[in-house]
């Protein structure tokens, strides 16, 4: 599960709030009286994407022998992206060139639909491209064809969209041949010509995939590929998926002009897992050859399989492969090295943790250099996320970052001098900067000066520059290219004032820092309307794991929804309660086994202490949120009712019973171990508890929370005769993408919580 941002929704309402909200604004003077009014932002610019001083280039990348930056970006402060190539020694920027393509999400294939959903892709046009590894060789998939070219010269196409819904091309690491996955079977072919060769045989007479990663994998442990090619090319790996053992919940389309439904194979919380194996095959073709990847004291199922998790794949410069393996109860994660030839398997290292093990990406094969043959490793041994130097076999040699921050990126690694670059909090949890650190041990290097939040990619062909985008609450993103050497700032990329900054007047919201009662800091934003407090008050809450919201960056600045209440006269707060990411096992790890309770202590807690102080009207607020956020809300009137008098939840998870177990399972442990955990945790056990006002809002063929969890809420709260106002969408996910609906959703939303306050 991952944060949404609640300007996104609908199609259809069917209350009385939404009743109401198709009337134009009958009064759009501020709730309470200010000194000056600022502009009202429009309801079709705050659902607008991409949002103000945000429209700016993505997706750098350093070509492996020019030097030249590519990147992907919508001159007209649009999503229609298209690909950029910026030449550093004239300093110019010119376009590669590809035929106009203008693709509406609903004409996607259905697998490219489901990708963007597991990516929270929102871009239009070309939304991603690829290098090989070690050579000048571009690809780029596009609207079903897929094109490539040799360095500079141009973009053709290699496969057209009758070719057949191509899944997740990959280049060979010397850019010789392309994999990817078509009809479930993995395929390769030579990159500029020639028929494809077929790999694997019989994914849909087995009612299997391969090459492609299952749905936990994709959705809760960021691993987006199925198949991944040897370091010298000469051979693929790759994950056959059996799903057999979930039983299929089918989703109908209750807009559909006709009867019509999709069925997923869904795992919930307790249920079985899909049937994970990892195959090596010959990229020439070949016989397939199993990789062991059992682990010692887990206890292996009638089929041979065991309640295990695959969560990373790292072919190795030596040929073999490493492989991170998690228990279900993600207590414990063994490293194993695998031989290809003969799939056999050793454990290098095991990871275990009294609270859980969060999956990463803080791994680097040492190739070449004084440390060839080692590995860089991210662990939170001591509590908070940092970087290791590892023996080949595994042993430690020292630990490169210490301190009460977290390491969250491996930037590159600069093998000949040893050096690896990575990006973290140090200093400020809400911050985030790129620091040098020496691999035979000693004080690193600071490489980003300004405060704020700083987004980089390395040149790591050679280690001469990087591309840093930063931008703080009071300053919208700016991207230059900077030394290494001392993070000099070499040419600016990108600095485009963006006028609707300035339209909307939009003011950086106020940092606050809360003592939780238990001395904890929960650090918080604050939007202040003009004019003198109390203000009348709303909360925007997302307050899941794995998430932080209070970050010094210009999205917080950006967040229209919060920029339009200011202007109507509310104060709007944010609250990074316990639980939350970037502050350490001990804080995220404080929910464990009992969601929805610390969280909503954390965000009344804050409430009352701003009402202390007199800033809060009534010393009551109103809640909003999604997802995770819309499962907080719900909770906040259940638990906090004297607080929250009024909420709007939009697609919550209202009994975890009902939610995938990669993360249900990490957080809460297994039904079956944690019962009373899981009956506290549900919105559902508190429904007759609930107060206040509440708009339940939700996308009825939403794939990740489902419907059913507003409707089983729904069902509860008329048993206990708890009036309340919905909001349905037959035609959206859980993340909601129709411009239309969005501004429909916005005007429900604000009429109802203007209503909360009268």
């Amino acid at each position: 599960m991952r944060p949404l941002a609640l300007v996104v929704a609908g199609t259809l309402a069917c209350s009385p709030a939404a009743d109401r909200a198709g009337r134009p604004d009958a009064d759009e003077r501020p709730v309470t009286g200010t000194h000056h009014t600022p502009p009202m932002i429009p309801f079709e610019d705050v659902v607008a994407h991409p949002r103000p001083g945000l429209a700016v280039p993505v997706h750098f990348s350093f070509a492996p022998d020019s030097g030249r930056i590519l990147y992907l970006h919508d001159p007209d402060r649009g999503l229609e992206r298209r690909l950029f190539a910026f030449d550093p020694a004239t300093g110019t920027t010119t376009p590669r060139a590809l035929p106009p393509v203008t693709v509406r999400d609903e004409d996607l294939p259905p697998e490219e639909q489901l990708r963007r959903e597991r990516m929270r892709e929102r871009g239009r046009g070309i939304t991603r491209y690829t290098f090989a590894r070690h050579a000048d060789i571009l690809l780029v998939p596009v609207a079903g064809a897929v094109y490539v070219a040799r360095g500079d010269g141009p973009l053709t196409r290699r496969f057209a969209p009758d070719f057949g819904p191509i899944q997740d091309p990959q280049l060979s690491p010397d850019g010789t041949r392309i994999a990817f996955v078509l009809d479930d079977e993995l395929w390769v072919a030579d990159t500029f010509e020639g028929e494809p060769k077929r790999l694997t045989d019989g994914a849909r007479a087995r009612g299997v995939t391969f090459g492609l990663a299952e749905y936990v994998a994709q959705e809760e442990m960021d691993r987006h590929h199925g198949f991944w090619w040897s370091h010298d090319g000469s051979y693929l790996a790759y994950t056959e998926v059996d799903e057999a053992a979930i039983p299929p919940y089918r989703i109908p389309h209750p807009a559909a002009d006709r009867p019509e439904e999709e069925v997923h194979r869904y795992p919930f919380a307790g249920g079985p897992n899909a049937r994970v194996r990892l195959f090596v095959v010959p990229a020439g073709g070949g016989r397939p050859v199993e990789m062991d990847l059992r682990l010692d004291g887990v206890a292996t199922r009638p089929d041979g399989t065991q309640d295990t998790y695959l969560a990373r794949v790292h072919p190795l410069p030596n040929g073999r492969l490493l492989a991170e393996v998690e228990t279900r109860r993600q207590d414990r994660l063994d490293v194993l090295e695998l031989d290809p030839t003969t799939g056999r398997a050793r454990r290098l290292w095991q990871e275990t943790s009294e609270v859980w093990i969060n999956l990463h990406h803080l791994f680097h094969a040492i190739e070449r250099g004084p440390h060839a043959g080692r590995f860089l490793w991210g662990a939170e041994r001591d509590g908070f996320m940092h970087l290791y130097l590892l023996e080949a076999d595994g042993t430690t040699i020292r630990q490169l970052t210490k301190g009460p921050w977290v390491v969250d990126g491996l930037a590159a690694v600069d093998e000949a001098r040893g050096v690896a670059y990575v990006t973290g909090n140090e200093g400020d949890p809400r911050q985030r900067h790129l620091f040098a650190v020496p691999l035979d041990g000693g004080p690193m290097r600071r490489l980003t000066p300004e405060s704020g939040t700083h987004t980089v990619v390395v040149d790591r062909h050679r280690f001469e520059t990087f591309v840093d985008t930063h931008s703080a609450i009071d300053r919208p993103p700016v991207t230059t290219l900077r030394r290494l050497s001392d993070g000099a700032v070499v040419a600016t990329l990108f600095d485009e004032p963006d006028p609707r900054v300035e339209r909307f007047s939009l003011v950086p919201p106020q940092f606050l820092e809360i003592p939780a009662p238990d001395g904890t800091t929960l650090y918080a934003a604050h939007y202040r309307p003009d004019g003198p407090p109390p203000y009348p008050t709303v909360v925007s809450v997302y307050g899941g794991p794995h998430v932080q919201r209070v970050r010094n960056a210009w999205d917080m600045t950006a967040d229209l929804r919060a920029q339009r209440l200011r202007a109507r006269g509310f104060a709007v707060l944010v609250v990074d309660n316990r639980g939350s990411a970037r502050r350490g096992l001990s804080f995220e790890g404080a929910i464990r086994g009992n969601m929805g309770d610390l969280e909503v202590r954390d965000q009344a807690h804050t409430v009352r202490h701003l009402a202390e102080q007199g800033l809060v009207a009534g010393e009551t607020a109103a809640i909003y949120g999604w997802s995770y956020g819309g499962y907080m809300a719900a909770m906040a009137l259940a638990k906090a009712p004297e607080v929250f008098t009024a909420a709007v939840a939009g697609a919550p998870v209202t009994s975890w019973d009902g939610y995938d177990t990669h993360y249900t399972e990490r957080y809460m442990g297994l039904p079956s171990e944690n019962p009373e955990g899981y009956r506290r945790s549900s919105v559902l056990e508190h429904a007759g508890s609930i107060r206040g006002a509440l708009l339940l809002v939700h996308g009825m063929i939403d794939e990740n929370v489902h419907f059913r969890h507003t409707a089983r809420l729904m069902q509860r709260l008329i048993d206990a005769k708890t009036p309340f106002d919905d909001l349905l969408f037959p035609s959206e996910r859980h993340m909601p993408r129709r411009l239309e609906d969005r501004i429909y959703m916005e005007r429900v939303v604000h009429d109802f919580l203007e209503r909360s306050f009268r």
